[in-house]
């Protein structure tokens, strides 16, 4: 699936009123939006995400341990991985301690598409330039880790607040949203207790309101080899998975997964209209009303309505049936291109 560096792509050019750049109802369901391809299946997606948990608790063993399989392209915890180059900024590390680790993870099973540093400028005196950098050497890279916050914040960032938190957070987000990456952050928790689990997240809550999905590591004692990993996120299901780790490899292992199961409920029209592919007959070239005339849905929908329909459940269309859809005009028709590719689909 191609990615991007622009937020979208609308097919008209936006009105522009009083400084807003505005879009019509219309012009909103006829825009071409980057399709959702996760970096690993419902735990990480483009955006900037938080990582936090108390020090000393296995955070960068767990970084490493996402780094590594992201760029192996290997499942984790029986969730599927898309591969990709990864970057991880081990901040508060050296490069000896650095492979000490990683050897004994991984023993010399090296993956060539995980890239490290440990220095890097801060947020606002050139770390995107740096990112920018590494990323126009390595295009295809979807994942960067910075470990910790505290090292690419500035002196002025020291004291809490509400608006200098949420100022840092958007300035990440726009990093990630503008070359399409999820960078994710690795951050510590108060040690004052809650009863939400993000509620301790260290600050105050502008960081977390600002993110688009947060992680929080969290164990009993330190000496504990068991832990909590509690998820959240705009684009994957809130869940808590039981890890244990591995004193003897440093990997955390999944022992028990626990997840919200609701979803929304398939489009009947979107369901008629992924029957006209298949593995036999993988590709459709129609007009819209061609498609409604087989598909018997002439009471059902008009044929300026379906195209619309179909683009703007394009995501279901791609995670349910693994099916992609594109549009183009030829000879004058506004033709729909179906073409049955489960490769991409969602597991």
């Amino acid at each position: 699936m191609p990615t991007t560096n622009n937020i979208f792509q609308p097919s008209v050019k936006p009105a522009k009123a009083k400084g807003f750049t505005t879009l019509s109802m219309p012009e909103l369901y006829d825009t071409s939006f980057p399709l959702l391809e996760p970096v690993i299946k419902d735990l990480l997606y483009p955006g900037f995400y938080i990582l936090a948990g108390a020090p000393k608790t296995g955070k960068s063993f767990l970084m490493a341990q996402l780094a590594y399989h992201v760029a192996q392209g290997r499942e984790l915890w029986k969730l599927p991985v898309n591969k990709s180059s990864v970057l991880y900024l081990a901040l508060e590390d050296k490069f000896y301690r650095l492979q000490q680790r990683l050897v004994r993870m991984f023993d010399m099973d090296v993956a060539d598409k995980l890239h490290m540093a440990v220095s890097a400028n801060d947020l606002y005196n050139g770390l995107e330039e740096q990112l920018a950098d590494f990323i126009n050497k390595y295009p295809d890279v979807r994942l960067i880790i910075i470990d910790t916050l505290q090292k690419i914040r500035n002196s002025h960032d020291e004291k809490i607040n509400y608006a200098r938190d949420y100022n840092v957070g958007v300035k990440l987000k726009e990093i990630a949203d503008k070359y399409n990456i999820c960078l994710l952050v690795v951050h510590h928790t108060r040690k004052q207790q809650a009863e939400d689990s993000f509620e301790m997240i260290s600050g105050s809550n502008g960081l977390f309101g600002a993110a688009d999905g947060a992680m929080v590591l969290r164990k009993d004692s330190r000496i504990n080899d068991k832990a909590l990993l509690e998820i959240v996120g705009r684009d994957q299901p809130d869940q808590v998975l039981t890890l244990r780790f591995s004193r003897t490899r440093c990997l955390w292992n999944l022992e028990k997964s626990v997840r919200t199961s609701w979803q929304a409920p398939p489009d009947p029209i979107i369901t008629a209209v992924a029957s006209l592919v298949n593995a036999e007959n993988p590709h459709w070239q129609s007009t819209a009303q061609t498609i409604i005339d087989t598909l018997g849905l002439n009471s059902v929908i008009k044929h300026t309505a379906l195209s619309r329909k179909i683009k703007t459940h394009e995501q279901q269309l791609l995670d349910l049936y693994g099916i992609t859809f594109n549009r183009d005009k030829i000879n004058n028709q506004r033709m729909i291109f179906l073409d049955y590719e489960p490769q991409k689909q969602a597991a």
